[in-house]
């Protein structure tokens, strides 16, 4: 059995006074944090990762669960180590959202998993395209959806299954390695690297050097819970840079040319906190040094204790930029990085939809699936389509959009028509682009609503009430089935959170809380911020559509000049806003 070592011993240049001042005092309840608390488990989900490498459950599933079948699994693997191999088990169909929080893990679950590919930047060949088509197919009824996090997700697959779907992508270079669990997830990038004409610097090599080196090693696979990563070198700042544990910006240092701005401590759910400056420059050479100095500042000082504060957004609450770098430079570098500027508010939104000209004088075509929901048949469309116009790479982004490069200018139009007879639009209406969806309760055991089909219905709705007021600038819509905000809830023009709610008629129904005036710098809001909660005020699942076109009609009434949504709904009355 395989236990994890205490933490290596921290690389450091300060004198020893100096390192005593900037650590943390001990508090008087442990944290868990393996540097001030020593490593002993201080919870359940502590001491499986501990009494099992998470990553050598692979074997296990390859040589026993797949030939045994979903009885032979543990449940200590079964709920928590598959997760570091893109597994969950899937919600058991027919099982309402009163129930969500009332029933054991085992009587929510389905004996079929979903199962994460994981795709860093984004990036896809149509060969990889068409290989996790062949998949959803044989393998996951057809099913498939694309992520905010630049993954697609599969449902309905059975673990007797697993070993070969893995051959499958491995043999075109994908892999499910750290997709899921307290590990260094995806790293988002930009869709338009290596592309785009206005890009400051393509991030793929950084990407991939992180990929190669850390990603599946054991020493970052038992971290105090999920860690995120997105770095971007385009200047619409297209990763959502702002709500991820570390992220990477672009930005030209007057003296020492293009580099990147780090950004540290973001994540939402249940206690949102936006990431922070620490007001570093960060040149390419270094980028992958510092990420590893971060995600190991996690692994040492994150606190384990309570699981529910578990994320490096509250040791950054609790330390501030200014000692967080502190620690980096002098534990984890050794060496002082240069103070940096921050990068200018983008200019243009980072979705990437519509034809844009590519540096090299080609064209990438971004279209809008509704809410992510795609299948197996149009993956594998698109691969066809693609490569019937010239081009071998599709790009996915962390906005539930796909791209597809490379396009000659006199292709364009054909491509265009037919991706759209797919049903993936270049040119959709504002609501189907600023919409998106998290799986909800149709797979996920811990959702409380459906969330896909609601969110569709009312884009239709609203794209019918609401053309006759396309001057406005675009309002995003955000459904989400639970608390938790994979869906980005706190981050959208008007957000919904998933619950139960009361009707006219004094039933329980499904329903959502509403957040309104949040929104991310690359989303044309200009700057990060979180919306604002009104008391009491929550919809019905089918009175989207009516609540929406209400709030939208009373922000274009009620503005100011060239105010925008976010601006207005943090400055109007409760009544405005219900």
């Amino acid at each position: 059995m395989t236990q994890v070592p205490a933490a290596p011993p921290a690389v450091s240049h300060a004198a020893p006074a100096e390192r005593a001042a900037v650590r943390p005092p001990r508090a008087a309840k442990p944290n868990g944090q393996w540097k001030v608390d020593g490593t002993t488990p201080l919870n359940h989900n502590e001491e499986f990762k501990q009494e099992s490498d998470p990553l050598l459950v692979r074997e296990r599933i390859e040589q026993t669960y797949s030939r045994d079948g979903f009885d032979s699994i543990p449940g200590d693997d079964l709920h928590g180590r598959f997760r570091w191999w893109g597994l969950y088990t899937q919600r058991k169909p027919g099982i309402d959202g009163g129930r969500t929080a009332t029933l054991e893990p085992h009587e929510l679950e389905d004996r079929y998993f979903m199962l994460r590919v994981r795709i860093d930047g984004g990036a896809l060949s149509t060969e990889q395209l068409r290989t996790i088509a062949g998949i959803s197919h044989e393998f996951g009824r057809g099913s498939a959806d694309i992520t905010d996090r630049q993954n697609i997700q599969l449902h309905w697959v059975q673990v007797e299954d697993v070993p070969e779907i893995w051959r499958r992508l491995e043999a075109v270079g994908l892999s499910t390695t750290e997709a899921c669990g307290d590990v260094p997830r995806v790293i988002l990038g930009s869709p338009v690297a290596g592309v785009a004409k206005d890009e400051l610097i393509d991030p793929t090599p950084i990407i991939e050097e992180i990929q190669q080196r850390w990603i599946g090693d054991p020493e970052l696979a038992n971290l105090p819970r999920k860690f995120k990563s997105a770095i971007t070198g385009h200047p619409s700042q297209d990763v959502v840079h702002e709500i991820n544990d570390i992220s990477l910006v672009a930005v030209e240092h007057p003296e020492l040319g293009i580099g990147y701005d780090l950004w540290v401590g973001g994540g939402l759910s249940t206690a949102a906190h936006l990431a922070e400056r620490l007001g570093a420059f960060v040149r390419p050479e270094d980028a992958p040094e510092v990420w590893y100095g971060v995600v190991r500042i996690f692994r040492d000082y994150g606190y384990r204790r309570l699981r529910n504060k578990a994320r490096l957004k509250y040791l950054m609450a609790d330390w501030g930029p200014e000692k967080f770098r502190h620690i980096l430079e002098t534990e984890y570098l050794g060496r002082a990085l240069p103070d940096g500027p921050a990068a200018p508010v983008p200019d243009q939104p980072g979705d990437h939809v519509g034809v844009h000209e590519q540096k090299d004088g080609r064209f990438f075509v971004g279209v809008t699936p509704v809410v992510g929901r795609v299948s197996g048949d149009i993956l594998a469309a698109v691969a066809d389509v693609a490569e019937a116009h010239g081009s071998q790479r599709v790009r996915l982004t962390p906005h539930q959009k796909l791209l597809v490069l490379d396009v000659a200018a006199e292709r364009v139009d054909s491509i265009v028509a037919e991706l759209d007879a797919l049903g993936l639009q270049a040119n959709p209406s504002q609501f189907r682009r600023r919409t998106i969806a998290c799986t909800g309760i149709e797979y996920c055991k811990l959702a409380i609503v459906e969330t896909k089909a609601t969110a569709a219905t009312a884009i239709t709705q609203l794209e019918e009430r609401l053309g006759d007021i396309s001057r406005l600038k675009p309002i995003s819509l955000h459904v989400n089935g639970c608390p938790n905000s994979c869906a980005r809830i706190q981050t959208a023009d008007i957000g919904l959170k998933g619950q139960l709610v009361t009707d006219d008629d004094g039933e329980q129904v499904p329903g959502f809380q509403v957040h309104l005036g949040g929104g991310l710098a690359s989303q044309d809001r200009g700057e990060a911020g979180l919306g604002r909660t009104v008391r009491g005020l929550k919809v019905t699942a089918d009175g989207i559509g009516d609540y929406v076109e209400r709030v939208v009609r009373r922000f274009d009434k009620d503005r100011d000049g060239e105010e925008t949504f976010a601006q207005w709904a943090h400055r109007a009355d409760e009544e405005a806003l219900r």
